[in-house]
């Protein structure tokens, strides 16, 4: 009986491609094995790696714990820290969630077939950020129910009808509004993208998200950006604009963290 840990047990995590580093990663990342990151460079480019079993990230056991959403938030939160890690000392390309690898040798042949996409990625993406917006629709609680007694047909229709204009009001002030927001940052940003609305189940926030959208902005417009959408955009009873970020370009980098696996080489 042997102790000894079979390599072929475990795979490379891939979290993102940058340039090779001048310098190393900020004190206390860690990755999935609770280790900083290797880095692997090949051909100008630079590899974000961490080791993971294989029971978990090989293709049949991963894509149960892809509907699994515990275990996708918590790896997602892995990933988007080492990436958010990197952004801070230079342009990282994010990779998809759960990009894996079979040993250094696929992290090379990923790197050369993805070359002049993640080249022309980092170019275009050096100096600039992502800010995420949504806008919410959020018709307040109904209104509690008269006694018994006191409902006739017609004042319990009545209140039905009133509940609906209340709510149809709502999504017509945050799809106004969304229009004109998203036009507004637009202007102010590099690029923009819309994501599909997010299911208020699986996101847990309150309201029904009206508009989901990514803004590419340069680092020096930052500030900007962020006081159109805090002070510029005028406010809608019943609706709620949230701002999130900064964060690496995820959207902008042609594969973002919303689950699968990119390769495994």
């Amino acid at each position: 009986m042997t102790d000894e840990h079979d390599p072929r047990d475990e795979l490379l995590y891939v979290y993102a491609v940058t340039r090779p580093l001048d310098r190393g990663l900020p004190e206390g990342v860690r990755g999935f094995d609770g280790e900083p990151p290797e880095l692997i460079e090949h051909r100008g480019l630079c590899a974000a790696v961490s080791r993971v079993p294989a029971e978990d990230f090989n293709a049949i056991p991963l894509r149960a714990h892809l509907e699994d959403m515990d275990w996708l938030a918590a790896t997602a939160r892995t990933h988007e820290t080492v990436v958010a890690a990197l952004a801070t000392i230079t342009c990282p390309v994010p990779l998809r969630l759960a990009t894996v690898c079979r040993d250094k040798v696929g992290v090379r042949r990923l790197l050369d077939s993805g070359h002049a996409r993640f080249t022309a990625a980092i170019e275009r993406l050096d100096g600039r950020i992502e800010w995420g917006v949504k806008v919410y629709a959020q018709a307040g609680p109904p209104d509690p129910a008269p006694r018994p007694q006191a409902v006739t047909g017609r004042d319990y229709l009545r209140r039905r009808l009133g509940q609906r204009q209340s709510r149809d009001d709502v999504w017509r002030r945050a799809g106004l509004l969304s229009r004109a927001l998203h036009a507004e940052l637009c202007e102010r940003a590099e690029a923009g993208r819309l994501h599909r609305p997010q299911s208020a189940r699986l996101s847990g926030e309150p309201g029904e998200n009206v508009l989901n959208a990514a803004y590419l902005v340069p680092r020096e417009r930052s500030e900007e950006f962020v006081a159109a959408v805090r002070d510029g955009i005028p406010r809608a009873e019943g609706v709620r604009v949230e701002l999130t970020g900064p964060w690496a370009p995820y959207s902008f980098a042609g594969a973002g963290p919303d689950g699968g696996q990119e390769e495994t080489a």
